[in-house]
């Protein structure tokens, strides 16, 4: 059967033709052009006369194997098999759902302030003790100066040890109680959180009632109470936070007292204030490890960053067996025991010669020799 438009390019003499772009076939033109090959039924090209340049044609030749069937540019259809899919291994992926994670802000500078408070209070408690050492050089001098002259050497360093660690202290303290107020609010927030509640304290008043002197003896120990209490009322750290407490009132005292002393007139007055600057040089370093402690104690350690392993007591269900059998005393014996013991007690005393009778035993009169019989004897 012939197509419509004259057949193959070998039976037609148009040079005009169409390629089919699956068979690769030419087909003669003859008339209106065709759109569909009639071999292969795939698409026809554009007509082209048979020797046109590459740069006139709207296709290109391309060589292929002979014997291959279908067009180049086709991958090989897989044929699909007739078994049950599966695995030749332990597919080593799976499904999780897995919650997104939020893209955590970088931390601010108060942030990473905040997060170094263990450091800040181990150091504001060692400048605290070297300035308390300081003091008490300057008062070993003092006393020596009563009877001998001080070099000049030994006074300016006397000096400088006291003002260089003293201001060092009193700055890493106050650098310290700022970075403890972020953690007091944060300790607080995530406590109500945990509740359901939110915070009746606003930040303002915890920073006012943090930093404020005289006022802030009073408020901080509030603020902590209020966080145990949402947090469970642990009795553990309720007595942390009041151990706390009365030191840092008491430390509020040292301080004012301590500052008094500077206003004294007579040199004694002087010489004690030095020493008591001491002790409240100690009562600092004392404060700052409690208030490393009491941190600690809040995020569930001890005060070496420790787990605290909590503690369940148990009832016991069961009575304790004595290790040692009781002493049963004589008397609670029956009255047959008491009957048939008898002669057991008289074949002992016939047997045992030269013993004393048991009721002699710690009786001096009965036990003690007849003088007459000593002297016939």
């Amino acid at each position: 059967m012939q197509p419509r438009n004259g057949g193959h390019v070998a039976d037609s003499r148009s040079p005009v033709v169409q390629p089919c772009a699956r068979c690769g076939a030419r087909w003669a033109v003859q008339g209106r052009p065709l759109h569909w090959c009639p071999r292969c039924h795939g698409v026809l090209l554009s007509p082209a006369p048979v020797d046109a340049p590459p740069t006139r044609r709207n296709y290109r030749w391309v060589a292929r194997p002979p014997g291959r069937k279908g067009h180049p540019g086709q991958p090989a259809r897989r044929q699909p098999s007739a078994e049950t899919p599966r695995y030749l291994q332990i597919p080593r992926w799976g499904l999780q759902d897995r919650p997104p994670r939020q893209a955590s802000a970088p931390a601010t500078r108060f942030q990473r302030l905040v997060a170094r408070i263990p450091d800040l209070l181990t150091t504001t408690a060692g400048l605290f003790l070297l300035s308390a050492l300081a003091e008490f050089g300057r008062y070993g001098v003092l006393l020596r100066n009563r009877t001998r002259l001080i070099p000049p050497w030994l006074l300016y360093l006397s000096d400088g040890a006291v003002y260089v660690f003293g201001v060092a202290a009193s700055i890493f303290a106050l650098l310290t109680a700022v970075a403890l107020v972020g953690w007091l609010a944060g300790v607080r927030r995530a406590a109500f959180e945990a509740a359901g509640r939110t915070d009746p304290r606003s930040s303002r008043l915890l920073v006012l009632g943090c930093l404020v002197p005289g006022v802030n003896l009073v408020w901080p120990g509030v603020f902590l109470t209020d966080a145990v209490r949402v947090r469970g009322n642990d009795p553990r750290l309720l007595r942390t936070v009041r151990i706390w407490w009365a030191a840092w009132v008491l430390n509020g005292v040292t301080v004012a007292v301590a500052l008094l002393y500077r206003f004294a007139d007579t040199l004694q007055a002087q010489a004690d204030g030095v020493l008591f600057h001491a002790w409240t040089d100690l009562a600092g370093a004392a404060v700052a490890v409690l208030t490393l402690w009491l941190v600690r104690a809040f995020a569930g350690r001890d005060l070496r960053g420790r787990e605290i392993s909590a503690k369940r007591w148990l009832i016991a269900t069961e009575p304790a067996e004595p290790v040692i059998e009781p002493v049963h005393p004589g008397g609670e014996s029956g009255a047959g025991a008491a009957g048939s013991g008898s002669a057991a007690v008289a074949a002992g005393e016939s047997s045992s010669a030269g013993r004393a009778p048991a009721a002699a035993v710690g009786n001096d009169e009965a036990t003690a020799p007849n003088p007459e019989e000593v002297l016939a004897k």
